[in-house]
């Protein structure tokens, strides 16, 4: 089996279809996008999407968000998701890689991500490629 990764830049009933699979399966409490919801995101300038291909089928997806601020340009990795059943085959491994490598290459000095503890095979994912635990304490507020 082999994985492919590529960058989302249009809002495809496959993408569309991939979203409504995936989503549920990394939040109970968020829906998953409309088509409207993905068009917009795919478009964003500040947005990157990425898919993974296990044998041509959308497995995975995870979002690179980047932003400048006065201390320089950041990025962050937001929903990450790989489909169950494609577990175990390195679509996480793929998608981060390729997340990491478009950051370095716009120019970012850093890569963020924040990850539940009980998602235990993801957090022992980001520590073996590199990503270190912070001391500090994330905050939120709903709006």
């Amino acid at each position: 089996m082999s994985v492919t990764i590529e960058i989302a830049t249009e809002a495809t009933d496959e993408l569309l279809d991939a979203f409504a699979r995936l989503v549920p399966q990394l939040s109970q409490s968020s829906p998953p996008p409309d088509g409207a919801q993905v068009a917009l995101l795919v478009a964003d300038p500040g947005s990157v999407v990425f898919v993974a291909r296990l044998d041509g089928v959308i497995v995975g997806t995870l979002t690179l968000v980047l932003y400048r601020i006065p201390t320089g340009l950041k990025a962050w990795i937001e929903d990450v998701v790989v489909d169950g059943a494609a577990r175990g085959h390195g679509v996480g491994d793929s998608l981060n890689q390729a997340a990491l490598a478009e950051a370095r290459t716009r120019g970012a000095k850093a890569v963020s991500l924040t990850s539940r503890p009980s998602r235990e095979a993801a957090n022992r994912l980001y520590q073996r490629i590199g990503f270190t635990q912070r001391d500090t304490n994330v905050y939120r507020y709903d709006l």
